[in-house]
């Protein structure tokens, strides 16, 4: 009767063992990381890029006079390998030798979108219409539009009107809102 509680013994000592590895706990972990670490660059590095996916802008609902607010739509439709947006594209007004940046809209919460091959994604530009030749509005001429973690650009004409200043032309009354998929 005894050899049965010592076989046990020895049998839940050798399971004990070979449980244990020579690293300590941290062997899986650090795998785990790496892991995660090369899933997250190859992620970083799938960043849509403007001659991989289709830029159009309108219809728009232009701001008919000054201190009216007008929208323009933007729609992006990826035709590459699946991508990713994520933030806020970045827009810059161009008036000739005046340019300005278009902040993120501070209210709106960003989140990561993944494009598949013809998957579209939308954002828009807010702004504020100013007054022709006033020095606190910037009479743009183009707009000049990147995707975050990209490094080209691609510019479409600004038919809008001035856009006003928050106190001055170089610090436009508007915002982008973040990427949305679009039909959301």
């Amino acid at each position: 009767m005894r050899a049965i509680p010592i076989a046990v013994t020895a049998l839940v000592a050798a399971l004990t063992l070979t449980a244990c590895s020579d690293g300590g706990g941290d062997s899986g972990d650090s795998d785990t990381k790496a892991t995660a670490s090369a899933t997250d660059a190859a992620v970083a590095a799938t960043a849509c890029e403007i001659g991989q996916v289709g830029l159009e802008v309108g219809p728009a609902s232009e701001a008919p006079a000054a201190g009216d607010t007008g929208i323009v739509p933007f729609t992006i439709t990826n035709s590459g390998d699946q991508c990713t947006l994520e933030g806020f594209p970045v827009i810059d007004l161009n008036a000739g030798e005046a340019s300005a940046t278009v902040a993120g809209d501070e209210a709106a919460q960003p989140e990561k979108l993944t494009l598949a091959k013809d998957d579209t994604a939308t954002f828009t530009i807010t702004y504020v219409r100013g007054e022709a030749a006033d020095a606190k509005s910037l009479d743009a001429k183009t707009v000049k539009i990147s995707l975050p973690g990209a490094t080209t650009t691609k510019d479409f004409p600004w038919s809008y009107g001035p856009v006003a200043g928050k106190t001055e032309a170089s610090d436009p009354d508007a915002s982008v809102s973040p990427f949305q998929h679009a039909g959301d």
